[in-house]
């Protein structure tokens, strides 16, 4: 009856440092798929886009990076300064004070030039390296090649799309 206990005791225990190991494992699988980063491609092609994950300096933008979520869609602080980099960055020459379309094309969807600006992540890889449209990189260090530190960066891109998505039933994080 002892041996019988001491088995039991035995196989519970085997048991439960086996759920553990399985735990650990699942737990870092997780953190590791969220530890990769996003794989960006350009708009003109769909070859690679490769940028600097330095760039992605914010907590907004490093959340970004690993879910192609945009965390500022609905935050109104974030929406009222994408607005003024909208304005600054003379988005509005083109595009129009509401993003709706002038020259370029409308932003706001549902219909969208590129497809895949339906997304969060498409319309940050359109703006961030340009199209065959007419419409240059804003990306920082892409805008202006003679000056890394001119162009736009990922927080404030994400700010300008959240802006965007605020004038549309689209979030772009579906």
């Amino acid at each position: 009856m002892c041996n019988f206990k001491l088995n039991l005791f035995l196989l519970f225990i085997l048991f439960t440092i086996s759920a553990c190991n399985k735990n650990d494992e699942s737990h870092s699988v997780a953190s590791s798929s969220r530890d990769k980063a996003v794989d960006f491609v350009t708009t003109q092609d769909g070859k690679p886009l490769p940028i600097a994950e330095t760039l992605f300096s914010t907590p907004a933008a490093k959340d970004f990076l690993h879910t192609s979520k945009n965390p500022y869609i609905g935050n109104a602080e974030a929406i009222a300064k994408g607005k003024k980099i909208f304005q600054l960055y003379s988005c509005t020459q083109c595009h129009g004070p509401e993003a709706k379309g002038q020259v370029g094309p409308g932003l706001t969807g549902p219909d969208y030039r590129y497809p895949k600006d339906a997304t969060n992540k498409g319309m940050f890889e359109t703006v961030w390296h340009g199209t065959n449209g007419g419409m240059g990189a804003k990306g920082i260090g892409l805008m202006d090649p003679t000056d890394p530190n001119n162009g736009i960066t990922p927080d404030d891109l994400l700010k300008v799309i959240a802006w965007i998505r605020s004038m549309s039933k689209i979030t772009g994080n579906e």
